[in-house]
């Protein structure tokens, strides 16, 4: 109780509510309408149906303000816009709503977690690259806030602290979330905008998540050994002094043959979709049909009955009622800036302002612009609706590959999720963790320094390699 309380006390860290942000840059778009001088560019379409912009063809034209109904006006056809991503969202949620229903996920989790006790150092590698797996593939984040328990009870049984429990599971899948390789919510959303191929560049995003997953498991195991060495070296040593263990009062549910069965379904559905991607070129639509047919499967073979299915597909999308539709509000941003013909010119002056710095600056610019971005808005896919459509056309300025811009946007995402204090999940599990936010902070600062160092590595080797 004492340690929740420290960690509410720190009320202050908190920024304004997002949905309150977004509004607030719409009547900001609004108003810049009657101030920045109007313009456009032209725009081809290249060979692969994209539309570019013309590199010189920027030009004024009349200005059109919009007026104050008209911001109000933005967000339902901002949500029209959006549509196709925003329902992707709901009902892919809804699926793992079912699936997340039958208790495979929990009770595989727990038996993985719960059969590496004794082994001390198996222990972290495998829980990090256990949930990394949930994080590039289903965007783990929240859902990790209901492992942290016996992630914590395990660690202190084995010698190490709370932090140690907490960082073996939230990041092994911020470090998936970070490579984001079939990331629906992130990934899949920015290069839906960007219009390049679903899960494009799967390859490089891999690599750069070894390094990445890798840098995480070295980090967590040093300090948790250090601790375990050390207990004075915890940077909670007062809290852990005063914590008791007690993992037997934690209850492991059971891993059935169903649970099992539902695994090979997902593992079956996911491949099943990249097959899908890569060799027919599937979009939005029929990953979701394919996911919708692989939660159905799924909650049959689990055992749950017709209406419990799909009382979970709705509890699941429910739960995404916050990222799903600030979709459509962080495109009102866009439509605004549309309808007042100043998007073309904000564009140009950005692309004249980095124009001439080398390429790879440029893409580090844009990671940093997105890492300050995700302080506002936290949600992946909103924070991806809200600047692509202006990072896209600088790129194609720049003669960068768009690839390169969805990049900037999920690593500066992934970069701060772990350690703003504006992320529900980040301030969720340590809550549950019992620890205070400094006593995080203290731990993790030169983790995130080494992930924006691999960042940057990774962008300006993007730029280097031509990723597209």
């Amino acid at each position: 109780m004492e340690n929740e309380q420290r960690v509410k006390k720190k009320s202050w860290l908190k920024v304004p509510h997002t949905y309150t942000i977004i509004f607030a840059i719409i009547f900001l778009a609004g108003i810049a309408s009657y101030i920045i001088p109007a313009g456009e560019f032209e725009r081809v379409e290249d060979e692969e149906g994209r539309m570019l912009v013309v590199d010189g063809s920027y030009h004024h034209i009349e200005s059109e303000p919009v007026s104050f109904f008209e911001m109000f006006t933005a967000v339902p056809m901002g949500l029209e816009k959006g549509a196709q991503i925003i329902f992707y969202i709901f009902l892919v949620s809804g699926v793992f709503g079912i699936i997340r229903s039958t208790g495979a996920i929990e009770a595989g989790v727990y038996k993985g977690v719960k059969a590496l006790e004794g082994r001390e150092k198996l222990l972290i590698p495998l829980s990090m690259i256990l949930f990394s797996v949930g994080g590039f593939t289903m965007g783990m984040a929240e859902e990790t806030i209901i492992f942290v328990p016996i992630g914590v009870a395990i660690a202190r049984a084995m010698g190490f602290d709370a932090v140690t429990g907490t960082a073996m599971i939230t990041l092994g899948a911020a470090s998936g979330f970070f490579g984001g390789m079939l990331n629906p919510f992130t990934v899949g959303v920015a290069q839906s905008l960007a219009d390049v191929p679903l899960f494009s560049g799967i390859g490089f995003r891999a690599v750069v998540y070894v390094f990445v997953l890798g840098f995480a498991i070295y980090y967590v195991s040093r300090y948790a050994f250090k601790v375990k060495k050390n207990p004075q070296a915890s940077v909670i040593y007062d809290i852990e002094q005063k914590a008791k263990s007690n993992v037997s009062a934690i209850d492991i549910p059971a891993l059935t043959g169903k649970h099992k069965f539902v695994f090979i379904v997902m593992a079956c559905g996911i491949g099943f979709n990249i097959y899908g991607v890569f060799n027919w070129g599937w979009f939005l639509t029929q990953l979701t049909a394919s996911f919708l047919i692989m939660g159905l499967v799924a909650g049959l073979i689990g055992g749950l009955k017709p209406a419990t299915i799909f009382d979970s597909f709705i509890e699941g999308a429910k739960a995404v009622t916050f990222g799903a539709l600030i979709v459509g509000f962080a495109r009102a941003i866009t439509v605004v800036l549309e309808q007042g013909k100043i998007i073309d010119t904000i564009v140009y002056a950005a692309s004249e302002t980095i124009g001439h710095l080398p390429h790879a600056i440029s893409a580090i610019g844009m990671l940093v612009i997105q890492a300050l971005l995700n302080l506002f808005i936290s949600s992946g896919s909103g924070q991806a609706a809200a600047t692509m459509p202006i990072m896209i056309p600088i790129t194609d300025l720049l003669g960068l590959e768009r690839q390169v811009a969805v990049l900037a946007f999920q690593y500066g995402d992934s970069l701060t999720n772990s350690i703003i204090p504006t992320s529900s999940a980040l301030m969720a599990y340590l809550a549950v963790a019992g620890i205070p936010y400094e006593k995080w902070i203290k731990f993790i600062w030169k983790m995130i320094l080494g992930w924006a160092l691999i960042a940057c590595l990774a962008l300006i080797a993007a730029v280097a390699l031509g990723i597209s």
